[in-house]
């Protein structure tokens, strides 16, 4: 203020104050706008199970909604498996809300180590209603924005998971459990709350679940259209199938079989992997793809790949048209590395929006700090 007031005659000085408030307040609005008319959805998975979040990481005004990664699942009860730091990373993440106050932040509860007793709790009413009590009360107490279920997968082992036949109507039940105690502290309180879910973006997890009617009480479906696998080299994220290789899983074909069981379009969220998939292959193609696989390599995140692989004259990098999706290949260790870029992002923005779909989420933040990703999603979505 001292400066502006330096640069005014005496005359000019109330003038002088109430354009640059003006100006101000025309930046607030103009942001704030921008956060109002977003047309699509941009989801991270922030991790805290590893410890506490690096403060330094997270832009909010980047983000319409970060799911916490992840509450545990004890006791047929929503546990914090580390309390001390899960309930500091809580108070951050909230926190980020001053700054963009469109944000809302979840938790979810799950994942794939996390997802043993999710068919256990499910079984009965009474253990469905004690859980999600548990998990409405995490979101009341510490200032939350909903919950999203990361159950790897009913019907299904998973990482060798308890799993029944009765996990299809389970899966049913328990949302509408979780939509109804929702219900009653949106009331209590008068905030919106949010139900979703991460599900496995292939046909065997629609086929074990009825997702016409989960889909009716979720807010978004988040599809987990990465980590797709085979014996040979392939893209664990690639948006379409690949005319080099005979394998079913893509991007596309995970959407289309939640669309063809009945949810809506506009529900569900398209994944983007922020890290790669590494193997050491035979080297039967001479690219790597398609190649039988011999052991994992280590890959890392986008951040690392793009400042230290795509610089290094050993690697090679591909694109493969038909798919959409980039690859590295390392002739002289066969280490083929499998990964979204920012290409693969514009590919897949164009893709949610000309399907009418939510938006983009990522799996995770951590694997992209320099954001490039994140980025190209902003860039070439809203």
């Amino acid at each position: 203020m001292t400066i502006v007031a330096s640069l005014l005659r005496p005359g000019q000085y109330k003038t002088g104050l109430m354009a640059l408030f003006c100006l101000v307040l025309s930046v607030n609005l103009a942001y704030a706008q921008k956060n109002r008319t977003r047309k699509h959805v941009v989801i991270a998975y922030v991790s805290g199970f590893r410890g506490l979040i690096d403060t330094n990481m997270v832009h909010p005004a980047k983000l319409t909604h970060i799911n916490y990664a992840f509450v545990n699942v004890i006791g047929n009860r929503a546990f914090l498996t580390h309390p001390r730091t899960d309930t500091v990373n809580f108070r951050y993440l909230v926190g980020l809300k001053k700054k963009n106050t469109d944000l809302k932040v979840l938790i979810s509860i799950g994942g794939w180590l996390w997802s043993k007793n999710f068919s256990d709790m499910a079984l009965t009413d009474t253990s469905r209603k004690a859980f999600a009590a548990s998990a409405v009360e995490l979101v009341r107490k510490f200032k939350m924005d909903g919950i999203d279920i990361d159950w790897e997968y009913p019907n299904e082992s998973g990482a060798g998971n308890v799993h029944r036949p009765e996990d299809k109507q389970n899966y049913t039940s328990l949302f509408l459990e979780l939509r109804a105690q929702l219900n009653a502290l949106e009331k209590e309180t008068g905030k919106k709350l949010l139900l979703t879910a991460a599900v496995g973006a292939f046909r065997h997890f629609v086929q074990n679940t009825e997702m016409d009617k989960v889909g009716v009480c979720l807010d978004y479906i988040n599809l987990m259209t990465y980590d797709y696998g085979a014996d040979v080299a392939v893209h664990h994220t690639g948006l379409y199938a690949s005319k080099y290789l005979k394998t079913e899983n893509n991007s596309d074909n995970g959407t289309r079989v939640f669309i063809e069981a009945g949810v809506p379009r506009n529900k569900l969220v398209l994944g983007m992997a922020f890290y790669s998939r590494s193997t050491r292959v035979s080297d039967s193609t001479k690219t790597g793809l398609g190649s039988r696989n011999l052991e994992r390599m280590r890959g890392g995140g986008y951040t690392f790949i793009k400042d230290s692989l795509l610089t290094n004259k050993a690697f090679k990098y591909y694109r493969d048209k038909s798919a959409k999706a980039p690859y590295l290949y390392n002739p002289t260790t066969r280490q083929f590395l499998s990964f979204d870029d920012e290409w693969s992002i514009r590919k897949k923005c164009r893709y949610v929006k000309k399907n009418g779909m939510a938006g983009v989420m990522f799996w995770e933040y951590v694997d992209d700090r320099k954001e490039y990703l994140l980025d190209a999603a902003n860039s070439h979505l809203n």
